[in-house]
């Protein structure tokens, strides 16, 4: 193809044009009052789309009748208070810990990573997995590389697990999640009457869009694979909302130019040989069947937890605080409530004083709604 027609066709993919935004916002409306029932819930399980819904205000163009809520779709957010226990006691025992900048202020059951460096503990903020691997490389101390996300950091954990020579002092300790077992039990939830999701496009990118089929298949709600420009998010909606109105079960790839139904298989298969399912607790929500990713036996030589004896008993001597008592960061996450519905937001809880894990990350529900608004009055 010439490349003054490449270059045309790039100009022609606009995903910010208010025109086609207000066009769906009507056909939004159009359907829900086709559909003649309030509310209308759907879900979307990412971090990233509730930073572009609260970013550019699209909840104010969202007819009344259609409820958009926030799933468990923030790593940071879900992972567990042992998990990060597991952590700090690895930091205090003199491990170098290297992790996500996210996960410094996430609270443990007593401390947080940051609490515990600012006692004197080692602990280094990376980008990547590589970044760690390389900071091992650089030092004789132990590194543990303190492994957070869901799927598409999981893969890049797991391809540095797979190279060759990593250095002798490297570990991981994997908190790695895993989003469909997870859309599974809220499906389960009767509160939240969750009638279809929008899916993470970056995930589908990895597992495809065909592994929502049997999510479909089990429970009866269409799933909407969307991407996180907002004309992306409007048109899946109105797309999901149809499936809503016409009582279809099924899935429908609405980011085809990054999603395909297989996905990435090289990926797939990668982060496959390195790591398997587990139950696991995902913070605040439920013990969630398969929702973990360990890794398997064929790499107990970088497992943290079978490298290192860690001892988190020392740890959950301390109750927890008063204010850590009252924050419902597991409601909002399972679409039960919003970050407005807690009398911590915004006033005890905000970024710089976080008080649950929601507030912490950038793609916390709470710390959105506190930098952008959820529901903003125009």
């Amino acid at each position: 193809m010439p490349e003054a027609d490449v270059r045309r066709q790039a100009s022609e993919l606009k995903f910010r044009d208010p025109a086609k935004a207000r066009a769906l916002a009507e056909k939004l409306a159009r359907l829900c009052e086709a559909i003649g029932r309030e509310p209308i819930q759907v879900m979307h399980v990412c971090g990233t789309h509730e930073q572009a819904i609260a970013k550019y205000g699209l909840r104010t163009l969202l007819p009344k009748p259609l409820d958009l809520i926030m799933g468990p779709g923030c790593p940071v957010c879900v992972t567990d208070l042992p998990e990060v226990d597991e952590a700090v006691a690895l930091a205090e025992d003199g491990k170098l810990i290297a992790t996500y900048g996210d996960m410094l202020r996430v609270p443990g059951t007593s401390k947080s990573l940051a609490e515990a460096q600012a006692e004197g503990a080692r602990v280094e903020v990376v980008y990547s997995a590589a970044q760690a691997v390389e900071l091992a490389r650089s030092t004789d101390e132990d590194v543990v590389f303190f492994a957070t996300g869901f799927e598409t950091t999981a893969v890049a954990t797991a391809a540095i697990a797979l190279e060759d020579a990593l250095p002798g002092n490297f570990s991981i300790l994997s908190a790695h999640k895993y989003v469909p077992p997870a859309m599974e039990l809220v499906a389960q939830i009767p509160q939240t009457k969750v009638e279809g999701f929008l899916a993470a496009g970056h995930a589908a990118t990895i597992t495809g869009w065909g592994i929502f089929e049997d999510l479909v298949e089990r429970f009866g709600i269409p799933v909407v694979v969307g991407g996180f420009e907002p004309l992306d998010i409007m048109a899946g909606l109105v797309r999901l909302v149809e499936l809503i109105r016409d009582n279809s079960k099924t899935v429908v790839n609405m980011y085809p130019r990054c999603v395909t139904r297989a996905g990435n298989t090289v990926a797939q298969q990668q982060m496959w040989s390195v790591f398997r399912t587990a139950g696991g607790m995902w913070r605040g929500i439920a013990d969630v069947p398969d929702g973990s990713l360990r890794l398997r036996d064929e790499f107990a030589h970088l497992d943290a937890r079978k490298k290192y004896k860690i001892d988190i008993s020392r740890l959950l001597q301390h109750a927890p605080s008063a204010l850590t008592e009252q924050c419902i960061c597991g409601a909002i996450m399972s679409g039960l409530a919003t970050p407005t519905d807690c009398a911590l937001f915004g006033k005890e809880c905000e970024p710089t004083n976080p008080v649950g894990a929601c507030m912490v990350s950038s793609e916390g529900t709470c710390k959105i709604w506190y930098q952008y608004g959820g529901h903003p009055e125009l």
